[in-house]
């Protein structure tokens, strides 16, 4: 008994000794993944200034399935930007995992073509006298069963693009890369954040739950490939009629709370008729109102540091560069986010 007890006091001094992980070099970076804009507000801008943003992923395009039509290209992108000898632009592309499901291999390599022609196409056109591209990144929620081809997918479009291929790694695949397998790119992003089913988890914020994220990062380890982080600075209401999901709404929390009561956690009712966003809000209409605040986000970061082994030097982005988002945090907040890794 007494040696069971020292074996779990020797083992407690040694988690509570144990060094965080920083990251001497941080390349701060944020996300753009709107598809109806034009160009940045002056507040997205002000931000991306104010911060030393020389790095942005912006979402290009998505590819979607159908039986009808195969693989095709959606919401691409009407952003044009300009002078950005300064900036580097990673274009970025989400990809469906039904068209890894239900592609064949001779389709993929036309898929493969298809994305680079788009993605120097949509560079040409739209982000003049931008420093040449050197990376592509790739946005899937891959599975099991999409994996074989979700990775034959990739190296193709390393073959033919020439350029430095990264994607996105979400926390199981992270957690289990015995089982999931190791992406064959250059680099990837783990995206920590939309964590949990929005719809079947009721009582917890899908977006970001410490206790869910601890669970995926629970024991330390060193990935196979260099990794960023991507962090979420987002919140968004899910709107109930009648008690059936109707959509979401992404909105200033500050404003749009005025109009809510809180019933129980996370929950709230409308308590005025009101149009946010384009949708009609009744009385009574419920509200699951997942937010993220500084404070949150900084407890992340305490686990992130605590588990993952990075690299001296490491990309850490922010999602998304939105102006109603950016509304709920200070600069120095979003600083911070960005300088916590190295401290």
């Amino acid at each position: 008994m007494k040696k069971a007890l020292l074996l779990i006091l020797v083992s407690y001094l040694i988690l509570s000794c144990q060094k965080e992980n920083k990251i001497a070099n941080v390349e701060p970076a944020f996300y753009y993944w709107k598809s109806d804009s034009w160009n940045m507000s002056q507040k997205e801008d002000s931000v991306r200034k104010k911060q030393n943003i020389k790095k942005l992923y912006v979402k290009f395009f998505e590819v979607d399935y159908s039986d009808a039509m195969g693989n095709f290209p959606i919401s691409k992108t009407q952003l044009y930007m300009y002078n950005l000898d300064s900036i580097t632009i990673v274009p970025t592309v989400y990809i469906k995992n039904s068209v890894f499901l239900k592609s064949k291999r001779s389709s993929l390599d036309t898929l493969a073509d298809n994305v680079n022609f788009l993605i120097l196409k949509f560079y040409k056109e739209k982000f003049r006298d931008a420093k040449p591209l050197t990376e592509f990144q790739m946005d899937c929620d891959w599975t099991l069963k999409s994996k074989d081809n979700y990775f034959y997918f990739l190296k193709k479009l390393k073959s033919i693009a020439q350029k430095e291929i990264s994607c996105t790694l979400r926390l199981y695949p992270y957690k289990y890369p015995e089982k999931m397998g190791v992406p064959p790119v250059d680099k990837a992003t783990l995206m920590c954040y939309n964590l949990l089913n929005p719809l079947q988890n009721h009582s917890k914020n899908s977006i970001l739950d410490i206790d869910e994220l601890e669970s995926y990062l629970d024991t330390p380890k060193s990935y196979p490939k260099h990794l960023d982080i991507a962090l979420p600075i987002y919140s968004w209401m899910q709107v109930y009629k009648n008690e059936q999901f109707s959509n979401v709404i992404y909105t200033n929390n500050k404003a749009v709370k005025k109009l809510l009561k809180e019933i129980k956690p996370l929950w709230y009712s409308v308590t005025k008729d009101t149009v946010i966003n384009e949708t009609y809000l009744r009385i009574g209409d419920k509200v699951k109102f997942e937010e993220i605040d500084a404070k949150k986000i900084e407890e992340a970061i305490h686990l992130l540091k605590k588990y993952v082994k990075f690299d001296k030097n490491a990309t850490v982005s922010l999602y998304h560069l939105d102006e109603q988002q950016l509304s709920n945090f200070t600069n120095e907040e979003i600083s911070g986010f960005y300088s916590s890794f190295s401290k």
